[in-house]
């Protein structure tokens, strides 16, 4: 009976903080729950993440949300009609509202003017799977039709703006990582300006130690620079190469100085893992307007107002419908102009509660996991999928470099603290990672965001452990949680309270209730990533995608002078649709 009763208190306890949004427990009690859960108790629900009692720093009438509906009226999973990025404005809240309208428009259910089917929009025949790319770098357009069942790889490595993959440093840079093998062993500059031969390599308390054909430690010079938070932008990455020596990865950077990164992520393509024992699979894919502009684009038959730039303004939706028509094709929803999104899923059957999530049904690959340090590929499962996270990208009127927001499921990590303007005054949230959280264990004190494992792909597509660790779930904290420092009240408070309207408003028992925009990024006043500034949530991350790269942003690695093949990673590599 006391224990009955403990539990009961606890999760009363949670599900206040969940409603009322603002009862947050103190470290204290915080710690007693802890020990009640180690105890036999099970972890409360997750919190929700979205203050209740934000200042309305976003204003969305109740009139406007309706709007959004193709039925005029809010209704529970309803369809929703995409933003018209032809009618477009420059405020904050026009990009965030703008942002939730789309994703609630992706996860409606798919009108049959989308060809229907029962699923939902982005997975109907308007939008295209994006193939990852083959031995060449070749990818293709796989159209949705009726009975496709889409294949979800695991997570691909991160690219950068030169489409090397990424690895961030402890200093918080990106850094490209050069994919020809080194030549030779590794050479290192010391602290007095000689060069010397790395021979061996070991860690002692998690710190690297190099050590020269004589035994003798080398006193490396470690790389240094400004932080990625403290310089306004990167305008190309650094590359660097990387070495295995005695099995422990070393990064060295042009000017053979040691680059210092955290040992579990070291790999290139670090793999997550649910703490129900799910893997991460991801999808890439591309609406309609987009895979006929780069068809026409490629083959040279439309030209933006600005060439080279994703389509902006009514003539240049003109030259692609018309285009497309000449094909027979037409579509339902051509305002939205040129959409790529990427999700992340993990098996349904591994969340507790299904049913608060947006699922669909696909094929990932399947491992034999008899060695705890190595993870070979055997086959492939049909199954259906959870969706835990997805970036929404668009061109709008004014912003070729497209518009980059990101949602999460409210179940997914704890958030570290912050601070936001609420209606009585400044509030500080503080870290509290107790709850039964998706990807962080019940009460963890980190370490954080630390890959266990990467991916080498093909040919051989296993899974290895990083150092140090086996194959197993790391814990996962969102480290800026509303895109922008945490101490940004401003912008924090922008983001809950659109959150909160949208929130509100929608029908009880949506799904997509279940989802938060964590932030929404783009250029002021639109152009080039590679001159613009970074506006609205320059250091927004999805933790179920930049798991590991938290702390950068989107233009960090979508940024290139073209505006084309890099800003969308796999524009260059996708072929025309015919």
């Amino acid at each position: 009976m006391g224990k009955s009763i403990s539990c009961s208190w606890a999760h009363g306890k949670a599900a206040l903080r969940s409603s009322a949004g603002r009862a947050r427990l103190t470290l204290l009690a915080a710690a007693a729950l802890t020990l009640l859960f180690a105890t036999g108790c099970p972890p409360p629900a997750p919190p929700n993440p979205v203050p209740t009692d934000a200042q309305d720093a976003c204003l969305l009438s109740a009139t406007t949300f309706a709007g959004w509906f193709h039925s005029g009226s809010i209704t529970l999973n309803g369809v929703v009609d995409p933003a018209n990025s032809l009618n477009f404005l420059n405020p904050d809240c026009d990009f965030y509202s703008w942002s939730e309208r789309m994703f609630m428009w992706l996860t409606s259910p798919a009108p049959e003017s989308y060809g229907g089917g029962g699923g939902i929009i982005v997975n109907s025949p308007t939008f295209y799977d994006v193939s990852p790319p083959d031995a060449s770098g070749n990818r293709t357009f796989i159209q949705h039709s009726a009975g496709l069942i889409s294949k979800f790889p695991l997570r691909a490595a991160q690219v950068g703006s030169h489409g090397l993959p990424v690895i961030m440093d402890t200093a918080g840079r990106l850094l490209e990582v050069d994919r020809v093998p080194p030549k030779g062993p590794p050479v290192v500059v010391d602290a007095t300006g000689n060069r010397i031969e790395v021979a061996h390599a070991r860690l002692e308390n998690g710190k690297l130690v190099l050590l020269d054909q004589a035994g003798k430690v080398i006193n490396f010079r470690p790389s240094v620079g400004v932080t990625q938070r403290d310089q306004k932008r990167v305008r190309s990455s650094v590359i660097v190469q990387k070495f295995l020596i005695d099995g422990i990865p070393i990064f060295i950077d042009p000017s053979l100085a040691v680059i210092t990164v955290e040992q579990g992520q070291a790999g290139d393509s670090g793999v997550l893992e649910s703490q129900t024992g799910s893997l991460v699979y991801y999808a890439t894919m591309v609406n309609d307007v987009y895979a006929y502009y780069l068809t026409g684009q490629k083959d040279g038959v439309i030209t933006t107002a600005t060439p080279n730039q994703f389509p902006t303004t009514g003539g240049d939706l003109t030259s692609i419908t018309s285009f497309a028509a000449g094909h027979g094709k037409t579509f339902p929803d051509p305002n939205a102009l040129a959409i790529e999104v990427k999700s992340s899923w993990v098996l349904a059957s591994k969340v507790s509660n299904a049913s608060s999530y947006v699922t669909m049904t696909a094929t990932v690959p399947t491992y034999n996991t008899s060695n705890p340090n190595s993870w070979v590929e055997n086959g492939q499962q049909t199954v259906q999928l959870a969706l835990v996270g997805i970036h929404v990208v668009g061109s709008t009127l004014n912003h070729p470099e497209m518009v980059w927001a990101t949602f999460e499921h409210m179940g997914n990590t704890p958030l570290a603290s912050y601070t936001y303007t609420s209606t009585s005054g400044s509030k500080t949230v503080s870290q509290n990672t107790v709850g039964s959280w998706l990807f962080t264990a019940n009460g963890s004190s980190g370490p954080f965001n630390v890959a266990h494992m990467s991916f080498a792909g093909p040919p051989a597509n296993t899974i290895q452990a990083a150092t140090g660790f086996s194959i197993s779930p790391s814990d996962t904290l969102r480290t800026e949680p509303w895109g922008v420092d945490g101490s940004d009240a401003f912008h924090n408070t922008e983001v809950i309270a659109m959150n909160n309207h949208v929130l509100t408003m929608m029908a009880s028992g949506d799904v997509r209730g279940n989802y938060f925009m964590t932030g929404a990024t783009w250029i002021a006043g639109g152009g080039n990533p590679s001159t613009g500034s970074q506006v609205g949530n320059a250091q927004m991350s999805n933790t179920t995608m930049e798991t590991y790269q938290q702390g950068s942003n989107c233009f960090d690695c979508h940024t290139d002078p073209t505006m084309l093949g890099g800003l969308s990673h796999v524009y260059g590599g996708l072929k025309p649709l015919f």
